[in-house]
């Protein structure tokens, strides 16, 4: 493209259809190494912004294609958020998601503002700031009615469970649990997702009933604890080898679940395996992740292989991130 005359003067930049294809196709990329490996390695997300701000200030972009430039800059925002998140920078993930809140908003993509809200939401939730988390959820439902979108619904409301729980409000907790999986029993006939929302599919659900589960086990009564492995074991049995992250937390709470029960051999062979596959991906919420878990083993160090799995966890949560 041709952007500058023989004087070097600057000529108008007509954007078109296959500009911000090129866009969307980049994040896409970004996206899957996201999932697959961690935020730590998904920095050349900026490269994106600067490209699609660079389109929007400087070109000629035709009123059907605004919106969806747009969208496109707050995805990637959204994205940047979610991988300063992932790599423990809460401060600059929460200027990152407001950045991106403001773009949604200009695109008027209120399916888009569900999904930050979400996600700011969670940023709460790791801090354990429960009111903060579910002030954020309760935005993010607002604009997911806006949108008309199920899948948006029911991820809100399966994060909601989450705080409920995590605040120890049983009948809250699995009151919201009940209303994610009603939502989720439509997913047949919801339209494709948005790519900020296509992770969330059948083992995403299955996951977040035996997050919630382990929320109440550990905070309620340890008879949610049961239930939590046969979900949880559904979940880290369908995360493949492109979900690296996801698998770890999954078996992380696996381990902490079978723990709470008393059955040591099986939450250490478990830990084990949930410990070697953090290593590999580029986030710190394993390492914050695996405390409850860390707790449980250093209360039963009697067991040698008990002891070396907790001395290993807390040698490897005093790593700094890679």
């Amino acid at each position: 493209m041709t952007t500058t005359t023989g004087e070097g003067e600057p000529l108008p930049i007509s954007i078109e259809t296959t500009d911000v294809g090129e866009l969307e196709a980049a994040v896409g990329v970004l996206r899957a190494l996201d999932y697959r490996q961690g935020g730590g390695f998904c920095r050349d997300a900026v490269r994106v912004v600067k490209t699609a701000s660079f389109l929007l200030h400087c070109g000629t972009v035709p009123d059907p294609l605004r919106a969806r430039l747009y969208t496109v800059l707050a995805d990637v925002h959204n994205l940047l958020g979610w991988t300063e998140f992932d790599i423990g920078r809460g401060e600059p993930a929460r200027r990152r998601f407001e950045r991106a809140l403001d773009l949604a908003g200009e695109a008027g993509n209120d399916n888009l503002v569900a999904n930050i809200r979400y996600r700011l939401g969670r940023v709460h939730l790791h801090r354990h700031d429960v009111s903060g988390a579910l002030a954020e959820f309760a935005k993010g439902r607002a604009a997911a009615r806006r949108s008309d979108s199920g899948r948006a619904t029911a991820i809100l409301a399966a994060n909601e469970a989450w705080a409920f729980a995590m605040a120890g409000d049983e009948r809250a907790a699995l009151a919201r649990l009940a209303e994610a999986e009603a939502a989720f029993a439509e997913a047949g006939s919801w339209p494709e997702p948005r790519p900020w929302e296509a992770f969330f599919r059948e083992t995403d659900m299955a996951a977040m009933r035996g997050t919630v589960l382990t929320e109440l086990a550990t905070a309620v009564a340890a008879r949610h604890s049961g239930e939590a492995i046969t979900q949880l074991t559904e979940a880290a049995d369908c995360y493949g080898a492109d979900m690296a992250r996801s698998r770890s937390l999954t078996l992380i709470m696996l381990a902490q679940n079978h723990a709470i029960r008393g059955d040591f051999d099986e939450a250490t062979r478990i830990g084990e395996e949930a410990v070697d596959l953090a290593g590999q991906v580029g986030s710190v919420r394993p390492k914050d992740r695996l405390a409850p878990l860390e707790r449980l083993l250093h209360e039963h160090r009697g067991d040698p292989a008990v002891r070396g799995l907790a001395d290993r966890i807390t040698r490897y949560r005093s790593e700094p991130l890679i």
